[in-house]
């Protein structure tokens, strides 16, 4: 019979209650892989930030007050990390670099290749418009339109209510559209 040492036992919350960091960590990684590759931009970059977030969720560098908000506190986590990343970076990279091999190695040939060649044009378009944003702006679009998620789930997972989401959303679309009237893209073409 093996015996637990205090170094074996996972750290308890700051209410004394222990947390299943396993489970925590994989429950909330899609979203927030989804978050920090919206604040940085680089998709590249996930993974060593994820790893750096649930380093810290780990060692409880930031000690968590509460059990029931760990995907709000790893959320800060996350953007703390990105925010970091960034800055280690420089600001001088391009922010969408690794859309390009996606593209490149998308492997058929559309039916209508002009219209594709617009709707990719129009895509990229977006794209830099969404790097051009502020990070939480970008988040939230992302999360609401590119992950599908109610209103309800944003603002669980952001530790926000869920006027406050609407409120950002609102905000974001109205920035978004301006960068891209800023870019020359006005609303859809007839």
């Amino acid at each position: 019979m093996a015996v637990m040492t205090a170094a074996d036992k996972p750290p308890p919350v700051s209410n004394g209650c222990v947390l299943d960091w396993a489970r925590s960590l994989a429950e909330h990684q899609p979203w927030l892989a989804r978050v920090i590759a919206a604040r940085t931009g680089e998709p590249h970059a996930v993974e060593e930030i994820w790893q750096q977030v649930a380093l810290a969720a780990v060692e409880q560098r930031w000690p968590l007050a509460d059990a029931t908000k760990v995907g709000p506190w790893l959320h800060r986590l996350a953007v703390v990390a990105s925010a970091r990343y960034r800055r280690q970076q420089g600001r001088g990279r391009r922010a969408l670099a690794g859309w390009a091999d996606i593209r490149r190695h998308a492997g058929r040939l559309p039916d209508d290749p002009l219209g594709w060649l617009m709707r990719q044009e129009r895509l990229d378009l977006t794209r830099e418009a969404l790097a051009r944003m502020d990070g939480r702006d970008a988040e939230v679009l992302v999360l609401k339109y590119g992950q599908r998620w109610s209103y309800r789930q944003i603002a669980a997972h952001l530790g926000i209510t869920e006027k406050a989401v609407d409120c950002r959303l609102l905000r974001a679309r109205d920035r978004l559209r301006q960068e891209l009237t800023a870019m020359g893209i006005k609303g859809e073409e007839e």
